[in-house]
């Protein structure tokens, strides 16, 4: 048979044409337990009509794979119910989502406050927006609670929070801020990434809109970079959804599958990330080395009573800090002895990781001098953990 024949008498097409265009269809009713991954730039239309009604805004059809697929629609709607939202919108990271939140409220002359334990890409976007585009971007004690009130002013737009500090762990009092702020009608924006939107109910709390890095968590493989923004409000969706067209925040089909794989086990993963962190966070406590363990879910911990009151868990990040004895070279050597534990930033994923920061320069008005290390729990034994940080502590010690 040759590259030309037409054995269904349809009008001839050429080998090349039919390389591109089948007039194979495959039977309906196929069903699987995997999600679908659909990749898609072009969305193709029946008719011009119908092309021509379609309104990428509502979500109730496709236009274009950057405004979704049945893929993205699905992984929003199973975020949206985790954190007891009506809308989320994706982006290919959590400092995008960030950035989508920033420019869908902000404009020149506008001013927001940020806690000064923010996340810090979240403070250099910022710096950015005061320097280039004429924004006040002021930053606020993250325990001031209800006297955050005190620091509103009539063009201030947006308040970030977040909950806890990602590196130095206090536990604000988030009602407290949301209520100070709705008497101002100022919105309130939660970075609600340490619970994984298991932990912590922003929404319930008083939180006008929550991101959260889907990087950590909710991918749980240390493999997907992704973020989310999530609200109850139409209007709100509606002014992120334009945003969002804007910067042209599109993500890719093979990662959104893998965030959906990755969500049947969200909460016992979550749960044993938060177990094992506490078994080794309790031990570092008793040891001389260690000065204070920065863990949301110990009474000492900044923020606690608040911790206590309004989360279910902690997860698997906290911080410590060294015995003021240790020099920096000292706990850079700790870290680098570790085996267990890789050096990264990030959590959430399978690996323990162990991170040093300098604190002093990072954070205004901080006033413990000892080194500050941070840690995730990974899903290791939690002892063969401990064993390793033994040895590493050992390391420590012996270096002048």
């Amino acid at each position: 048979m040759s590259d030309n024949s037409n054995p269904t008498n349809a009008p001839s097409k050429s080998l090349q044409t039919r390389l591109i265009h089948s007039d194979y269809a495959a039977p309906s009713g196929f069903a699987s337990l995997p999600h679908a991954i659909h990749h898609a730039s072009t969305v193709l239309f029946d008719n011009v009509a119908a092309m021509r009604s379609r309104d990428w805004q509502t979500k109730s059809a496709y236009t274009y794979g950057l405004h979704g697929t049945p893929t993205t629609f699905t992984l929003e709607a199973q975020l949206a119910a985790i954190e007891g939202a009506e809308h989320c919108l994706l982006a290919p990271s959590g400092l995008a989502a960030i950035a989508m939140v920033d420019l869908a409220f902000l404009k020149s002359g506008d001013d927001v406050l940020l806690p000064e334990n923010v996340y810090n890409p979240n403070r250099e976007l910022g710096n950015w927006l005061a320097q280039d585009f004429g924004m006040s971007v002021r930053y606020y004690d993250p325990l001031i609670g209800a006297g955050i009130e005190q620091m509103i002013r009539p063009n201030t737009r947006l308040i970030w929070t977040e909950a806890p500090g990602s590196v130095s762990m206090e536990v604000p009092d988030i009602p407290a801020i949301c209520q100070a702020a709705r008497r101002h009608g100022v919105l309130v924006a939660l970075d609600n990434t340490w619970a994984a939107g298991l932990a912590f109910d922003g929404f319930g709390h008083g939180v006008d809109i929550v991101m959260q890095a889907l990087t950590k968590y909710q991918s749980g493989g240390s493999d997907v970079l992704m973020g989310a923004v999530m609200t109850r409000s139409a209007e709100l969706n509606q002014r992120l959804g334009q945003a969002h067209m804007r910067l042209g925040l599109g993500v890719g089909a093979d990662d959104v599958y893998l965030i959906l794989r990755s969500l049947p086990s969200l909460k016992m993963r979550f749960q044993a990330h938060d177990a094992a962190a506490r078994q080794v966070a309790g031990w570092l406590k008793q040891r001389p080395e260690i000065a204070r363990v920065l863990h949301p879910a110990f009474p000492d911990c900044p923020g606690h009573a608040h911790w206590k009151r309004d989360f279910t868990g902690a997860g698997g990040l906290f911080s410590v800090i060294f015995d003021p004895v240790f020099s920096e070279a000292q706990t850079d050597r700790f870290v680098d002895a570790l085996r267990l534990f890789r050096i990264g930033f990030s959590w959430g994923g399978a690996h323990s990781l162990c991170v040093p920061y300098r604190i002093q320069a990072m954070r205004k008005g901080w006033s413990d001098s000892g080194q500050l290390v941070r840690f995730h729990i990974g899903l290791e034994s939690p002892d063969d953990l401990i064993v390793d940080i033994e040895q590493a502590l050992a390391v420590l010690r012996s270096v002048g």
